[in-house]
């Protein structure tokens, strides 16, 4: 593909995310399984270009609406002022650039003519910018993101809006990490231990797993290493009753498969029960249990039925990994923070106090409820926390800085663990944004 047709296809890719609520990574994929003819250096300088418009979204926007009212700013004179203020070319590159051929964008019109020479020589930031446009952040969600993360706001911003590494968990129950290592390394892969999840590999480049030994025999799962540190901080062993009630593509469902021993479908490992109001989310399941050896992992479709009597006050553990607004998980989903409104963010906060509620039934008494969020809003954190106990009296809080001693073997990064419960974040961890609380229902 010539570089203007690139730039093209750039444009048809963000015009696709606006219009969806797919994650912009599976839009880029169906977008290419389409046009075979594109090559690998074609598909890596467009999602290039795709993701690093989106993670520069409100400064590009910025300085096209102070440039002319005429213009909106959409794909197009997003991608138009990349090329200027990211790129650095020049007016008469783009261009060529823009010039109709050869698949490329038509020419620019009079008016984007206008924003080319206005923004020609400019750099990106500038001093008059809003903070919430620096930062990249909806000006709805300023107010409780600042007073969450107070002087460390900015930096906790810039965190989030960089590219995440890819980080795979280990399937402890067949291989060790050092094992799995040299499986990659076999294909040309190189990867290091997570500095904090204990089955944790973080590549050292972004790869295509798909084919490798590791993945196919079920010796790996991309899983980013805060949302292991998740099912860890569950503390399941082999025997228990465990119910993963959010379970949505089973991330979570496999780590905690591996920490009972359920590979082999051993009848002392326990009982893990995946729930999902999605049939088609826990049907996505299926490939991935089959790699890892877990397929005595029972599942249940709550839209289907609801989870049967037996199971009340039955669970040793019952982890919601709620439905939330994934600001957590910005890094790997930037496309996200500009689909968040105020009204989905409500709605999120109903969802999570219904499945509370509902969840609450399945633990037994000295059990645990371990809620968890890929959120860092306290409308969807502590907030949710503190709703619940008031209604629930007879659960209480276990401290998270010792659950993590315990479980991980060192202390928890600084910050972290607070009163209310445990904030993961790219600035602070090193992972995806994640809060987890860990509950006990009363032995009475």
């Amino acid at each position: 593909m010539t570089p203007g047709a690139r730039l093209a296809a750039a444009i048809e890719v963000l015009d696709a995310i606006d219009a969806s609520n797919m994650a912009g990574e599976s839009i880029i994929r169906s977008y290419f399984r389409a046009r075979r003819y594109a090559g690998s250096k074609d598909r890596r300088a467009i999602g290039e270009k795709v993701y690093s418009i989106i993670r520069h979204r409100a400064r590009l926007d910025w300085w096209i609406a102070g440039a002319t009212a005429d213009l909106a700013p959409v794909s197009r004179t997003r991608v138009l002022a990349s090329l200027l203020l990211l790129d650095r070319e020049s007016p008469k590159t783009v261009d060529i650039l823009f010039d109709g051929s050869g698949h490329a964008p038509a020419s620019a019109d009079a008016v984007e003519r206008d924003l080319i020479a206005s923004l020609a020589g400019k750099p990106l930031h500038h001093d008059a910018m809003p903070e919430g446009v620096v930062n990249e952040v909806p000006e709805w969600l300023m107010p409780p993101l600042t007073q969450h993360w107070g002087q460390n706001f900015a930096h906790e911003m810039a965190a989030m809006n960089s590219s995440a590494p890819v980080d795979v968990r280990v399937n402890s129950g067949r291989v060790s990490r050092q094992q799995a290592r040299k499986s990659l390394l076999r294909d040309d892969i190189k990867s290091e231990n997570t500095p904090l999840s204990l089955v944790g590999l973080r590549l050292s480049e972004h790869a295509n797993l798909d084919r490798t030994r590791a993945f196919t025999k079920g010796l790996i799962e991309v899983q980013d290493e805060g949302s292991q540190l998740i099912a860890q901080l569950c503390r399941v062993r082999p025997g228990m009753t465990v119910i993963d009630y959010c379970a949505g593509a089973g991330g979570k469902t496999l780590a905690l498969a591996d920490l009972m021993g359920l590979q082999g479908n051993e009848a002392t490992a326990g009982r893990l029960i995946a729930c999902d109001i999605s049939a088609k989310r826990l049907a996505r399941m299926d490939d991935r249990l089959k790699r890892a050896g877990a397929e005595a992992v029972h599942r249940i479709a709550l839209e289907e039925n609801e989870i049967s009597d037996d199971f009340l006050n039955c669970a040793d553990r019952v982890l919601v990994d709620a439905p939330c607004s994934g600001t957590g998980a910005w890094r790997r989903h930037p496309e996200a923070r500009w689909r968040l409104t105020p009204e989905r963010l409500a709605q999120h906060v109903v969802d999570q106090q219904t499945v509370l509620a509902e969840s609450a039934k399945l633990v037994k008494p000295g059990g645990h409820l371990i809620y968890a969020t890929c959120s860092i809003l306290e409308q969807e954190n502590e907030n949710q926390v503190a709703w619940f106990l008031a209604g629930h009296p007879e659960f209480n809080t276990l401290p998270m800085g010792e659950i993590w001693i315990e479980t991980i073997g060192m202390a928890s990064p600084p910050g972290a663990s607070r009163p209310e419960g445990l904030y993961l974040s790219p600035a602070g961890s090193g992972t995806d944004g994640f809060f987890c609380v860990v509950l006990v229902k009363d032995q009475n």
